[in-house]
């Protein structure tokens, strides 16, 4: 797999035709994936690479002004995923404002068609250029380049689409959005120093600084693994303000990590969730939270099946 970065301020030069598909791809859900699905299809019917192209950073960044825009994926996650897809090369457009200014007419000029596309496939609200102002009809009839244009991909009568996915993740339903993902939801980070109040009920947690791109679950207590150095293991994930013990204005992501013992501060960690479990609750005293802990580890260890 190559991953090509493309400016406006660089000529490109391709090795062969390719057929692509083009989007954003946050998430790389299974609306996305029936473009893939296609463009792979289409790039073996002609025995060229299938590809996929994007942007970066996101448009909006550009566009809007927006700082530090929150995603379901990270590029990186974003280029594994579409390799484990079948897609070939990965081609970064670099969006800057003058890329962002371009007409439609101009961006098919000087940005598609040096790619040597023998066919594009896009998404049904696929819009390109100036304000959007490109389409799929002005996409279809500009010459040199076939479009195919896949319909909505729905579930349960509605769009499966990025918003949909992150609404879902922001109202406890974390379970629904990964079945629209196609793969459990992942947000990583670095183990950091916390209170260490756990390990005085007997649930040593470790305490992650989440990387800032990741949109954040819903607070509450799910159940879901943890990977430390590329093994996988079940967790209890706690998001929350730690009402029980000095609660806190910001919120922290913490992990009970059932059959772990080793010391791994400083560590890159990815967390994965299976589904909601519960909200977050002041208790009382100490043992009637390392209770319903206990409550909570055995449900993790009971209704979690081995990693995939």
């Amino acid at each position: 797999m190559r991953i090509i970065q493309f400016s406006l301020d660089r000529k490109y030069n391709p090795r062969k035709p390719i057929v692509a598909c083009i989007g954003y791809f946050d998430g790389l859900h299974y609306g996305h994936k029936m473009l893939i699905k296609k463009t792979i299809e289409l790039a073996n019917d002609l025995k060229v690479e299938p590809s996929l192209i994007t942007f970066d950073p996101d448009p909006w960044v550009i566009i809007k002004n927006e700082e530090n825009p929150k995603h379901l994926t990270t590029m990186r996650q974003r280029v594994n995923i579409a390799s484990s897809l079948g897609i070939k090369n990965i081609i970064i457009l670099q969006f800057t404002k003058e890329m962002a200014h371009l007409s439609y007419k101009e961006f098919e000029d000087r940005v598609l068609k040096p790619l040597q596309i023998k066919t594009l496939i896009c998404g049904f609200d696929f819009h390109y250029g100036f304000k959007g102002e490109g389409n799929t009809d002005t996409l279809k009839n500009q010459s040199g380049i076939n479009v195919e244009v896949i319909d909505c991909v729905s579930a349960d009568n509605q769009k499966i689409s990025t918003t949909r996915i992150t609404n879902l993740i922001e109202t406890d339903n974390i379970a629904k959005a990964n079945q629209l993902l196609g793969y459990r939801y992942q947000i990583e980070g670095t183990i950091i120093h916390g209170h260490k109040q756990g390990r005085t009920i007997g649930f040593p947690t470790a305490n992650i600084a989440v990387d800032k791109e990741f949109i954040i679950p819903s607070l509450g207590v799910y159940a879901g693994y943890v990977k430390v150095d590329n093994k996988w293991y079940k967790a209890m994930i706690n998001l929350g303000h730690n009402p029980t013990f000095n609660e806190s204005i910001k919120v922290s992501v913490e992990a009970y990590i059932l059959d772990f013992k080793e010391m791994i501060y400083g560590k890159r960690i990815i967390l994965e969730f299976d589904h909601f479990m519960r909200h977050e609750k002041k208790f009382s005293n100490k043992s009637n939270l390392a209770l319903q802990l206990e409550q909570d580890v055995n449900h993790v260890r009971k209704n979690l099946n081995a990693h995939e």
